[in-house]
């Protein structure tokens, strides 16, 4: 509890930032790098910790999650096989028709403009969708 009287309960984005420190290595690197190329690429991306402890990043809907194993950093973009990727950053999860995903290993690097691309399309591809399910014409009974 604070001096209030409130208990402190932190952020989603303390947390990512908790998870990050916690790594201590090549992970946690990787891991803060996607988050301030994801922050730069969109200020109002919305952080937030889901299914007991993963990094969601969203903005009309899920962008992607970060998690993080032992050999690799994973971003899974939720409408990842929607999204053009010219770069071919997509290297994990190919064989499913919604998701894909972006491993990383100790060492690799992604390039940022393409990542950043990537962002910016699945913005505008959840942007669309919710934008189209408002402009949808209400049933009526008669």
């Amino acid at each position: 509890m604070n001096d209030s009287g409130t208990t402190d309960v932190p952020t989603a984005s303390e947390l990512i930032s908790q998870r990050i420190a916690e790594l201590e290595d090549w992970r946690g690197a990787t891991l803060a790098r996607m988050q301030a190329l994801i922050r730069d690429t969109d200020s109002d991306v919305i952080e937030e910790w889901k299914w007991n402890g993963t990094p969601v990043w969203s903005h009309a809907g899920i962008i992607c999650t970060g998690e993080c194993y032992k050999s690799v950093v994973k971003l899974t973009f939720a409408r990842g096989a929607s999204l053009a990727d010219p770069a071919g950053l997509f290297n994990a999860s190919l064989e499913g028709n919604t998701r894909r995903a972006i491993d990383i290993p100790e060492g690799a690097t992604v390039d940022a403009a393409a990542f950043q691309a990537l962002i910016r399309e699945a913005i505008a591809l959840n942007s669309a969708r919710k934008g189209s399910a408002s402009k949808r014409p209400k049933a009526t009974n008669g």
